[in-house]
C-alpha cells in the first residue's frame, strides 16, 4: 500500500459546529486519530474538559464496510460488557439515533489513553510490542485472552441480547454468507465460496453454549499501558455464538500479520499468540476448553477474506488500485487461505 486508505467523506469543522449545537456547549477542535479505522468513523474533541471519542456510522458515500451499523446495540453490548464482566469497554455517554445531528447516528464515549499494536505498519514489521522482551509480550498476550474469559463468562439475559439478532455458530454462519453476497456484487470470489463449502464438509458434532463474544477480538483493537489492557474497542462484530469464535480470530490476525511478515522476509513474532498457549490459558481462567479449532481458524481466515475483499472494493472505488484480473485476489491473505483449505 502506497497510498492511505480513505476513511471519510465528512469535513471536520461542519462537524465540530455540528457536535457543538448538538450538545449545547462548546467542543474543542474535532480531529481523527492517525490511523481512524475503515469501517465506524472515529472522531476525538474535548467537550468541558473531558476527552471524548465519537463513533458514527460511515455515509453511503464512503462506500462502508458492512452493510449496516446499529450503534445503539453496540452502545448496549459496550455497556453491558463494562458492567457484568469487568471489560474495560470505554465508559459510553450518549447515543443518539438520528442522523439528524450529524448526518448518521452516532455515539459518544470517554477516551482513554495508552499503546495500541499497529496493523499499518504492522505490528509484526516495527514497533513497542515487536521491541518488547518476551515476557512482557506473553504478559499481553494473557492479559488478552483473559478480556474474552471474562467477557465469556458473565451473565446476561436474552432480552438484554436479542438486538444482536440469532444465536448460535449456524445463524452467524448464515449471516457471513448473507454479507458475502452484499458484498461481492456481480463479482464472485471462488476462494470464499470454497471456504463456505469447507466449513460445511467439517461441520463440528456440538459447537457448544452460546455466550456474547466481542467479535472483532484482537490487539489491535485493545489499548495497553505496561502491557496491560486499558481500553477495549471495536465491538460492531459482537454476536451471540460459541466461545471459540473470538479465540479463534484473535488467533487468526496474529497469524495473518505474522504471514505478512514472512512475505517480507521478516522474522515478525513467531512464538505469539500460539494456538497451544492460548487455548491453555483460556481454558485455565474459564475452566471451558476449546473445541474444533482447525474450524474456527478457517472460518475466521474466511470472516477476515470477506472484509478483505470489501476493503479492497473501497480502493478500487476511490481510485487508490485497479481491480485486479483474478478475482480471489481481492483476497489479501489468499495463500493463507488456500492452504487452510488444502
Amino acid at each position: 500500500m502506497t497510498e492511505p486508505m480513505r476513511t471519510s467523506t465528512r469535513d471536520l469543522d461542519d462537524l465540530r459546529e455540528r457536535l457543538s449545537a448538538w450538545l449545547g456547549r462548546r467542543v474543542s477542535r474535532v480531529t481523527r486519530p492517525s490511523a481512524n479505522g475503515m469501517s465506524s468513523e472515529t472522531l476525538f474533541f474535548t467537550v468541558d474538559g473531558t476527552r471524548c471519542v465519537a463513533r458514527l456510522a460511515p455515509t453511503e458515500e464512503a462506500v462502508p464496510i458492512f452493510p449496516s451499523y446499529d450503534l445503539g446495540v453496540q452502545f448496549e453490548v459496550m455497556r453491558l460488557a463494562r458492567e457484568r464482566a469487568g471489560v474495560l469497554a470505554p465508559k459510553a455517554l450518549w447515543f443518539e439515533p438520528s442522523p439528524e445531528p450529524l448526518g448518521s447516528p452516532f455515539f459518544v464515549m470517554e477516551r482513554e489513553e495508552g499503546r495500541v499494536p499497529s496493523d499499518v505498519p504492522p505490528y509484526t514489521f516495527e514497533g513497542w510490542l515487536l521491541e518488547a522482551a518476551p515476557a512482557d509480550r506473553r504478559l499481553l498476550q494473557d492479559r488478552t485472552v483473559a478480556i474474552a474469559a471474562g467477557l465469556h463468562g458473565a451473565p446476561y439475559t436474552a432480552a438484554e441480547l436479542k438486538g444482536l439478532g440469532a444465536a448460535g455458530l449456524r445463524a452467524h454462519v448464515d449471516g457471513q454468507r448473507a454479507y458475502y453476497e452484499w458484498m461481492r456484487g456481480d463479482t464472485r470470489i471462488p476462494l470464499l465460496e470454497r471456504a463456505f463449502d469447507w466449513l460445511e464438509a467439517h461441520w463440528p458434532d456440538d459447537p457448544g453454549p452460546n455466550v456474547l463474544t466481542w467479535g472483532d477480538a484482537r490487539i489491535g483493537n485493545v489499548m495497553y499501558r505496561d502491557f496491560t489492557p486499558v481500553a477495549v474497542l471495536d465491538w460492531e462484530m459482537a454476536a451471540v455464538g460459541p466461545r471459540e469464535l473470538d479465540l479463534a480470530w484473535m488467533i487468526f490476525l496474529h497469524r495473518f500479520f505474522q504471514d505478512l511478515a514472512e512475505v517480507f522476509a521478516l522474522p515478525g513474532l513467531p512464538c505469539f499468540m500460539r494456538r497451544d498457549e492460548v487455548c491453555a490459558t483460556y481454558r485455565e481462567l474459564s475452566g471451558h476448553t476449546p473445541r474444533d479449532m482447525d474450524f474456527h481458524e478457517t472460518y475466521a481466515a474466511l470472516r477476515h477474506g470477506i472484509v478483505m475483499a470489501r476493503v479492497w472494493q473501497r480502493r478500487i472505488h476511490f481510485g487508490e488500485q485497479p481491480m485486479p484480473d483474478d478475482p480471489d485476489d481481492l483476497v489479501l491473505h489468499r495463500a493463507l487461505l488456500e492452504r487452510m483449505l488444502s
